[in-house]
């Protein structure tokens, strides 16, 4: 079996975020990047199924050279070889764009992502992957098995769960529980360093969308203490108007 996984390139949640630019830029200086969370479970789910299946499994991320330790550390945890698609990702459509012209011609039984990426939140990429690539495409997935060329899925819905039945191929956007994260052992970090990752070109893509500027939340207000359960009651609905 043939696994494509897309990663981002994202700040640690824990990572004091700034902009520069008057606002339109994150400001990188010190800020610690990861695997998005979500695609993390993708990967974990792929080393999975590579053992089952006796498949590889191919690592993609869109971005600038500061995303290969990224990529090398995918690489320890367990895939075979990374690809870098040279080039800021701009938007969704684009991101999507670079993914879907890569796997066009290389038949590739699986694609799995994050359900989104923790730094836009947007949800849309593995969608309009589908879209582009013509595949069948399901998120939030937690849960994937593959039997005798069909995927078996199940998705959180509304008011319960849905359990999808697909044949291969297909794309899945991942979130927990579908697998645990797998840390890199020292024989996998060592090995990574001369596993292949190649650097591509992008496609041409006009700009869909621009970022106006983004701004930080609120600050936190003054905590207030209360003495009653009827003090308490009263700020709820009065202060609050959340009763």
């Amino acid at each position: 079996m043939k696994i494509l996984v897309c990663i981002t390139h994202v700040p640690d949640t824990t990572s004091k975020i700034q902009f520069t630019e008057n606002n339109t830029q994150l400001d990188k200086k010190g800020v610690q990047f990861i695997i998005g969370p979500y695609d993390d479970y993708a990967l974990a789910r792929a080393v999975e199924l590579k053992a089952e299946t006796n498949g590889s499994i191919t690592v993609l991320n869109v971005g600038e050279a500061e995303t290969e330790p990224t990529l090398r550390k995918a690489l320890a945890i367990g895939a075979d070889e990374a690809v870098r698609i040279n080039a800021a990702p701009t938007d969704a459509f684009f991101v999507a764009k670079q993914i879907a012209n890569y796997a066009k011609d290389k038949a590739f039984d699986l694609i799995l992502m994050g359900r989104e990426s923790i730094d836009f939140n947007g949800g849309m990429v593995h969608g309009m992957v589908g879209e582009l690539l013509g595949m069948p495409s399901m998120s939030p997935v937690m849960k994937l098995e593959i039997e005798g060329g069909k995927g078996k899925l199940s998705r959180e819905i509304e008011g319960g769960k849905e359990f999808i039945e697909v044949d291969l191929p297909f794309i899945a956007g991942c979130q927990e529980p579908i697998a645990e994260w797998k840390i890199p052992n020292m024989r996998g970090i060592m090995s990574a360093r001369t596993k292949p990752l190649s650097v591509i070109e992008p496609v041409e893509e006009a700009q869909r969308t621009a970022v106006n500027s983004y701004e930080m939340p609120p600050a936190k207000g003054a905590v207030k203490l209360v003495d009653s359960v009827d003090q308490l009651v009263d700020l709820l609905k009065n202060d609050a108007k959340i009763l």
